[in-house]
């Protein structure tokens, strides 16, 4: 591999929403078809937003967003299956962690398989945070006025 012809990006001008669709499809099983459209608003409300390219070619790409003093979160760290285990997930993440709007109290990270990974770089494991909600569907038929604030307290 010519590390000369790698290239770290923070320009979302740089990214081609194609090639970050492909990239995910065949890297990521979180994120298989997402379409370029979603892509496109996660990115545009996204800062950082690095990407790494090899020539033409979209290699690696992770997002984060933050509100600028107490807590940031990366998203969707990728790297292309050929290009793994040289040391450019690390260089991505190290770069987004160092960007301004992530100097912040805590930064935050969700990852299925790759504790490991994230430990290298100083990440911790803490199960005691984190709450999910999968289907907003329940929150807007609350906002709606669909279910009622002692309805929801029963339930």
């Amino acid at each position: 591999m010519k590390y000369s012809q790698i290239q770290f990006s923070q320009s979302h001008a740089d990214i081609d929403l194609y090639q970050l669709q492909e990239l995910f499809n065949l890297a990521a099983f979180w994120a298989k078809e997402r379409s370029i459209k979603d892509w496109s608003i996660a990115i545009a409300n996204s800062e950082p937003v690095i990407s790494i390219s090899d020539g033409e070619s979209l290699i690696g790409f992770a997002r984060a967003t933050s509100d600028g003093i107490y807590r940031a979160t990366i998203w969707d760290v990728v790297i292309h299956p050929d290009y793994q285990g040289k040391g450019l997930g690390i260089k991505l993440v190290e770069t987004v962690l160092t960007h301004p709007r992530m100097q912040v109290e805590r930064v935050y990270l969700m990852t299925t398989h790759q504790q490991t990974f994230y430990e290298k770089i100083g990440f911790q494991v803490n199960s005691t945070t984190t709450m999910v909600l999968f289907n907003q569907s329940n929150f807007d038929a609350f906002a709606n006025g669909e279910i009622h604030l002692q309805e929801s307290l029963e339930a």
